[in-house]
């Protein structure tokens, strides 16, 4: 890439002075709140009769997790320069959500997980009065949970042009037909409502064919097939539920933003709202590490402590290395949001989806193998976290349409490079680089 074509600006990752007293907060709320809640809650819900539902007293923990964290002003964070949120930068919001990756309860109790934090951010964006008064309201104040339906079985979902699912205007309602799955969130009983992507103008040009559809989940037609498994697990009652769309009625006033404009809205929700989960990919790989040292301490094998055995000493190092850079380009991720807006800032968004979750992915399995067999079964969180990461790897598009959207800009880069130098009369790369 041409250094000379960004802003120097981008280099400047520090946290703003006015955020720092909020990171200390989070902190704290982590650290004194969610880490000392997260057992009970976990031994509430391990025997619950119903898988998607919440035993006795687990929606009580978060509800306290959440009214303390109001208490504090610690609330809604997500949204950048939002008046409906805290106001903050992409970039001072990045320091923040490392820290909500270290505990599974954490995001939620400051209202900022997913599918939420996207939904909210699409709704606060193009949603009409009404549309926020609706859902965007009881979603801010963390009454309601909701769902993002795109993905679909029957065809390569990673390029949206190939969605299917069928939205048609019949005398002032949206009829809507197909099947999504891997829709996360669709298994929580608080869950209220979806966004749902349709095809609405299947003759329109490519990018105007698609539309996003607010549909309630109770919505007669919406049929919960059932949930799809992760490794084995239905992750309840979140879920990535297999939804079937018969005959599905809402209003038409039900559209955002208007009919063929759901390319648009993505690209609102694949900015923000998407590189969250490397931000808080990256507390996940600190809370690997240092489950790694402190089994590697407390274990001996052959004499010595498993921490000097072989090449962990070098291994955690390697981690330390990769977290640190995987850190530095989330930030630079989130300021390249902040200083060239969510579009020009794509290229940075996909260098990070493509990088952090595949070497959080190392480090958690890392942190497996000096476990042990321990660190394959329930009584760590490692599997967990490790299924969530490579989940990653192709619930925020492949890994492969990021790279592909780095080597465009690459390629686009070196040309116009190239084309610049022999309009100046000056030898090009290509001239300078081929062979004799």
């Amino acid at each position: 890439m041409v250094s000379g074509q960004w802003p120097a600006e981008l280099n400047n990752l520090a946290m703003s002075e006015a955020a720092r007293p909020l990171l200390d907060k989070v902190v704290a709320h982590v650290r004194d709140h969610c880490d000392p809640a997260l057992e009970e809650y976990e031994k509430l819900g391990a025997n619950r009769t119903e898988r998607f539902s919440y035993a006795p007293g687990q929606l009580e923990i978060l509800e306290g997790l959440k009214t303390r964290a109001k208490e504090a002003g610690l609330w809604n964070f997500f949204l950048p320069n939002a008046e409906t949120g805290e106001g903050l930068s992409n970039l001072d919001y990045a320091y923040l959500a490392v820290e909500l990756g270290k505990n599974p309860l954490a995001a939620e109790s400051l209202n900022c997980s997913a599918p939420d934090t996207g939904n909210m951010e699409v709704l606060e964006r193009v949603g009409t009065r009404e549309q926020k008064d609706t859902w965007l309201k009881p979603l801010l104040n963390g009454e309601i949970r909701s769902a993002f339906a795109m993905t679909e079985p029957d065809v390569a979902s990673s390029d949206a042009r190939n969605i299917g699912t069928s939205a048609v205007l019949e005398n002032g309602e949206w009829v809507i037909n197909g099947e999504k799955y891997y829709i996360s969130g669709a298994g929580d009983p608080r869950c209220k409502i979806m966004i749902v992507m349709v095809k609405t103008s299947p003759e329109a040009e490519t990018f105007r064919q698609q539309s996003q559809i607010l549909v309630p989940m109770d919505t007669p037609g919406v049929e919960i097939l059932g949930p799809m498994h992760v490794f084995g697990q239905d992750h309840a009652p979140h879920g990535h539920m297999h939804l079937r769309f018969t005959n599905v009625r809402v209003p038409a006033e039900n559209i955002l933003w208007g009919e063929g404009r759901g390319f648009e809205i993505s690209q609102l929700r694949l900015g923000p709202g998407r590189i969250h989960h490397c931000m808080r990919s990256v507390g996940a790989a600190e809370k690997a590490l240092d489950m790694m040292i402190a089994r590697g301490l407390s274990r001996e094998a052959f004499g010595r402590k498993i921490i000097d055995l072989g090449k962990n000493m070098e291994t955690i190092s390697r981690a330390r290395i990769e977290i640190e850079a995987c850190r530095l380009m989330v930030l630079k991720a989130a300021k390249a949001m902040d200083v060239l807006g969510n579009k020009e800032a794509r290229v940075w968004v996909s260098m990070i989806k493509a990088m952090v979750p595949e070497k959080v992915c190392s480090i958690i399995d890392q942190a497996m193998q000096v476990h042990g067999a321990t660190g394959l079964s329930q009584w760590t969180d490692l599997p967990e976290m490790y299924m969530k990461q490579r989940t990653l790897r192709l619930a925020d598009g492949p890994d492969e349409v990021h790279h592909a959207v780095v080597a465009r800009a690459e390629r686009k880069a070196f040309v116009a490079s190239n084309e610049r130098r022999h309009a100046a009369g000056l030898k090009t790369a290509s001239e300078i680089f081929e062979g004799p």
